[in-house]
């Protein structure tokens, strides 16, 4: 056993009495054992997940040696849980509590014990403050902000995902005149003693020159947190268990630490949080094909560019279909391996392109990556996805390690953490939603454990552009942070303008220090290279297309008439007659059309009035398929496959030997963004310019030769996109009524007299992309249109989007965290929200204001199913095993969260709240209402607050 130095003399002893974990244990577990467990996971989790630059940036900030740094920052995770020995906590376990409560070392002011406001995390931000300062740690007389002693405490003080306001100097100093919920005299001398062993222990003896910076204290509190996480399961606690008569002598204390410090290694194995080493270098070891134009350039020219220099931000902008995924993995290895990243994360704009780039993330890990290549899926319906499942993944992650010994609300949110659905940002891998990591940066509990996920990891963010005001300057400002880590930054977009590109870019920079503007101007197709040492923007790379074309734009006014019952007469120049004449080609002699609409909505009314105009090839298996987010997710799943195998690219010489069959896809926006598919014609509501070059990177995206498209579709080089503008009587664009606030009302008028002025000679693609998308953008741009009416309309609804995008930004300013280089010592900025701000608000701001229902089918004898036919009955077990959580969840489906506001739904089995993936969902008890109007498909519905909820062969609907 290694021998350490003793304690100092004339300390008492800890007292074994003192619990620290009990729920779902044969007996308390002592305090000081769970701080002993946590500084040894914390050791094993600096050597298993932190690369050897953050090691030394830490070390430096502290004024220490590395091994120095690891025995303080272990000596300092154990100390997080200090303010359970207090009287509080104590009493929550009144047997274990009887022992003391009536001890005279152990009093405490009348009622204080029943101080629950007053948490553990909070009485350890109090008390380590002073217990720092009793042992030199800097201190400062006039700020606490500036106190060493006082910042160590408030970050420990954070583990349970909030930081605490910082104190002042005599609360400090009169802990317990100020919160009688640190108990008296015998309280505090117990948490010296504890503090002391602790400290002896480890060896956290040497005193830091300084604090952290904000961006290196995120990073120690991830360490803090996910080390306690894993101490708390109760799989890793009962081999721990102290034996009968065990006193915490300091012998069985060295004994205990000899014992959780052998098993600390494991515990961070089991849980798959180790590190991803970028091993290849060659494009061909990562791909199993010859590079196009833009990805040999990067293989030819961004490994000189990077070498020596470590981290940076890329940023890749080229036409839809040209490879960018595959540019987005190469340069991902070369700056991952440059900048000793553990890992990374993949992120897309909807669950379905998560889905889709899932198992592409774990083809490229498997050829170029060696060590811990755990990979996630990260979005609030990962569960769901099929290629998860079929990896193992909702069973392992799902099932892995046992019950946290917790309060309830932290075993929820640590199960959620570890095994649930927000694991993806601290596995070394994973793919997922541009939501999950924006969160980040909003003031919510734990943002500081995702921007820990996050801190060492390549970070990819795919379709850059196509984020609204509100989520763009969220990007920029996780963009400071990720400049700050020095973590490596991967933009990919397929129309960019270069105001919005300088923008991110310089976020990037700003994070790592360098403050002026740069001024980026992006090539299309291209790349360009900021560097996060020197803040250098590398000149621009210009490639060239192997996939030049012309799209030969039609812009089609029509009356918006499309709520219209589906057996009224068609109303002349309107969108139901119009759809009908563009499709008509189509249902007669064959191919493929992807008709995309604003909202599901609109997709479901369009799927039925076509259902009516087209009966034949409705009637068709395959002919008329409708594709939208609101279905329940075995049902999407089966669609998406459908459509895979529909509309993918061609996989034999037999698929394009003749055109395909007739078939209409109804789609929302679900089909704009990473999913490869091939229509021979593109139909679309009037979007923003982005958009729709994005839904026109669908219309003949693949090479199918003449034989391979209908002679309407001919010739194939030339893909065709036909836009319903909405007008009014007076032939003026408009924008209906039912698309609310998806779209700004400027921006579709700019876009809609851009391309007018391209009906006809069309649009050259990549040629003309960059400079139609900083036209759509341009501040000249009213000076260019005829006539004062509508250069004054053009006008006012210009200012009322800027605006709009100023409000937005002042909002993110008031609601998001600070940049890194605004905290000023003070971590409660993390934490920190404006009156009147809530969790529901932000989420609902950042568009991820949803909810996700289970269906329940009312059988005629009153029994409750999973589906219409009653052959799966509800399981009302309290714990699922693998198949019956992976049968539920395949049945759960999203609804706005406004759907559900107001009421309950059907109560839950037992237990299903404390389960990290089922806790949050509502159970709708759905009754028969019938067939849709063509007869074939049952109609399911239920009375949920003021809103019936229906559930069709169109998904889920609501009046």
């Amino acid at each position: 056993m290694m021998k350490r130095e003793s304690a100092a003399p004339g300390l008492p002893s800890v007292d074994a009495r003192l619990w620290g974990k009990e729920r779902r244990l044969p007996l308390p577990y002592p305090v000081i054992c769970h701080l002993l467990d946590t500084a040894a996971l914390f050791g094993a989790l600096w050597d298993a997940l932190l690369g050897d630059q953050v090691r030394e940036r830490i070390a430096r900030a502290l004024g220490l040696t590395i091994g120095d740094a690891r025995a303080v920052l272990a000596f300092w995770t154990g100390l997080h849980d200090l303010g359970k020995i207090t009287p509080p906590f104590q009493a929550q376990v009144p047997e274990a509590f009887a022992a003391l409560r009536d001890a005279p070392a152990f009093a405490f002011a009348p009622g204080a014990e029943r101080d629950r406001a007053f948490r553990h995390e909070r009485a350890s931000h109090w008390a380590l403050t002073l217990l720092f300062d009793e042992v030199g740690y800097p201190g400062h007389s006039r700020s606490m902000r500036a106190s060493v002693s006082h910042q160590v405490a408030q970050l420990l003080g954070g583990h349970h995902g909030c930081f605490g306001t910082v104190l002042r100097a005599k609360e400090v100093a009169h802990g317990s005149a100020y919160q009688p919920g640190l108990g008296g005299e015998g309280w505090e001398v117990q948490r010296r003693a504890h503090f002391a062993e602790l400290r002896r222990v480890t060896g956290g003896w040497p005193v830091p020159e300084r604090g952290l910076p904000a961006e290196l204290a995120v990073i120690v509190t991830g360490l803090v947190v996910v080390a306690d996480w894993l101490a708390s399961q109760t799989e890793a606690i009962i081999p721990l268990l102290p034996p009968a008569g065990w006193r915490g002598t300091p012998e069985e204390i060295d004994e205990h630490w000899e014992r959780t410090r052998k098993a600390a290694p494991g515990l961070v194995t089991g849980a798959q949080l180790g590190r991803a080493r970028f091993a290849a270098d060659r494009f061909a070891d990562m791909f199993p094909f010859e590079p196009n134009l833009l990805q040999a350039d990067l293989v030819a020219h961004l490994p000189e560019v990077v070498r020596g220099k470590g981290a940076g931000l890329l940023l890749v902008t080229a036409p839809t279909g040209d490879g960018k995924t595959e540019a987005a993995l190469y340069a991902a290895s070369v700056l991952g391996h440059a900048a000793g990243a553990r890992g990374l994360f993949f992120a897309l704009p909807t669950m379905a392109t998560a889905d889709a780039m899932y198992p592409r993330v774990g083809a490229f890990a498997e050829r170029a990556l060696s060590g811990e290549r755990a990979l996630t899926l990260l979005h609030s319906m990962a569960w769901l996805s099929p290629s998860y499942a079929a990896a193992g993944q909702l069973g392992g992650v799902a099932s892995a390690g046992g019950e946290v010994s917790a309060d309830a609300a932290t075993a929820t949110a640590a199960g959620m953490w570890l095994r649930g659905r927000l694991r993806g940002l601290l596995a070394p891998l994973g793919a997922g939603t541009i939501d999950q990591a924006l969160s980040a940066v909003l003031p919510i509990t734990h943002n500081a454990l995702r921007l820990f996920g996050l801190s060492d990891k390549v970070f990819v963010v795919d379709e850059a552009h196509a984020y609204g005001p509100w989520m763009h300057q969220l990007l920029t400002r996780l963009l400071e942070w990720l400049g700050a880590f020095g973590a490596p930054v991967v933009l990919l977009s397929a129309t960019l303008s270069g105001r919005t590109a300088s923008s991110l870019v310089d976020a990037y920079r700003r994070g790592a220090g360098f403050l002026e503007p740069s001024a980026v101007q992006p090539c299309y197709p291209g790349w360009v290279f900021t560097d996060a040492a020197t803040g250098e923007v590398s000149a621009p790379r210009e490639v060239g297309s192997e996939r030049e074309r012309t799209l030969d734009v039609q812009l089609r006014p029509v009356v918006w008439d499309t709520g219209a019952p589906v057996s009224s007469p068609l109303r002349a120049q309107g969108r139901r007659e119009a759809l009908r004449d563009v499709l008509e080609p189509v249902a007669a002699a064959g191919g493929t059309v992807l008709v995309c609409c604003t909202t599901v909505a609109e997709a479901q009314h369009t799927y039925r009035n076509l259902h009516v105009a087209f009966p034949d090839l409705a009637k068709r298996e395959g002919g008329l398929r409708l594709l939208h987010s609101r279905y329940p997710a075995h049902v999407r799943q089966r669609i998406t496959a459908e459509c895979e195998g529909a509309y993918g690219k061609p996989r034999t010489a037999a698929d394009i030997a003749h055109p395909r069959a007739a078939s209409i896809l109804v789609a929302t926006q679900v089909v704009e963004q990473s999913l490869d598919f091939d229509f021979d014609l593109v139909v679309s509501d009037l979007a923003p310019l982005a958009q729709l070059l994005q839904r026109a990177g669908r219309a003949r995206r693949h090479t199918r030769g003449t034989s391979g498209r209908p002679a309407w579709a001919r010739p194939e080089d030339q893909p065709r996109l036909v836009v319903l503008e909405p007008v009014d009587d007076h032939g003026a664009t408009v924008v209906p009524r039912t698309w609310g606030s998806v779209y700004d009302a400027g921006l579709l008028q700019r876009t809609a007299h851009l391309l007018r002025e391209r009906t006809g000679p069309g649009i050259a693609v990549p040629a003309d992309v960059q400079g139609l998308v900083d036209a759509a953008y341009a501040q000249d741009f009213v000076d260019h249109l005829e006539g004062t009416a509508q250069r004054e309309r053009q006008r006012r609804m210009d200012a009322e989007r800027q605006a709009d995008e100023a409000a937005q930004a002042h909002l993110v300013e008031m609601v998001a965290i600070c940049a890194p280089a605004d905290v000023s010592g003070d971590l409660h900025r993390l934490s920190r929200q404006e009156a009147g701000v809530t969790e529901e608000l932000l989420t609902t701001r950042l568009g991820a204001d949803s909810g996700r229902v289970l269906c329940l089918y009312q059988q005629p004898d009153g029994t409750l199913t999973l589906d219409e036919t009653g052959t799966l009955p509800l399981p009302d077990r309290q714990e699922l095993d693998h198949a019956a959580l992976a049968q539920v969840m395949a049945h759960v489906a999203p609804v706005p969260g406004r759907w559900l506001r107001g009421a309950e739904g059907h109560p839950p089995p037992n237990r299903w709240d404390k389960h990290p993936v089922l806790h949050d969902l509502v159970l709708l008890m759905m009754r028969p209402a019938g067939t849709t109007g063509q007869g074939s498909s049952p109609v399911w519905r239920c009375r949920h607050g003021a809103r019936t909820i229906q559930i069709s062969d169109v998904g889920l609907e609501a009046d």
